[in-house]
């Protein structure tokens, strides 16, 4: 399901009533799900992950690799589907990534660890996306 312009919610009311709590937290309210507990953490399946907000294509599983650090992660994101935000909360300068559709929290971007060789990972939360499974 994926949403266009005109059938976004416009208020957190509506958004409230369209994510679970579990979902609106993360999504809406910029949370951060346990780590190691998301259900594609480990995920290897091929196909696309999708905003669960609203449907947008944000990463192929192509990009996703095994960082070990608790949440799923990708080197790379689907060209404009992904904007990046200046983040100071917690004492320090990171990068948040939202779904540049509908502007939801979808985890944090990391660069210069060395982990692939585009060495950069978009660090996102389970409950922020929905992976479509390729087809075969």
């Amino acid at each position: 399901m994926s949403l266009d312009e005109s059938e976004l919610p416009r208020t957190e009311d509506e958004w409230r009533v369209r994510l679970s709590p579990e979902e609106f937290h993360v999504l809406r309210e910029h949370g951060t799900e346990r780590p190691w507990t998301g259900e594609y953490v480990d995920t290897k399946t091929p196909g696309v992950y999708h905003c669960r907000a609203c449907g947008l294509e944000l990463f192929r599983s192509d990009a996703k690799f095994d960082s070990h650090c608790g949440w799923p992660s990708f080197d790379d994101a689907i060209p404009g589907a992904v904007k990046e935000i200046p983040d100071r909360t917690m004492g320090m300068l990171r990068t948040e990534i939202r779904c540049a559709r509908c502007d939801s929290h979808l985890g944090h971007v990391f660069e210069g660890e060395g982990f692939t060789p585009k060495d950069t990972r978009h660090c996102v939360n389970s409950l922020s996306v929905r992976l479509e499974p390729k087809d075969g």
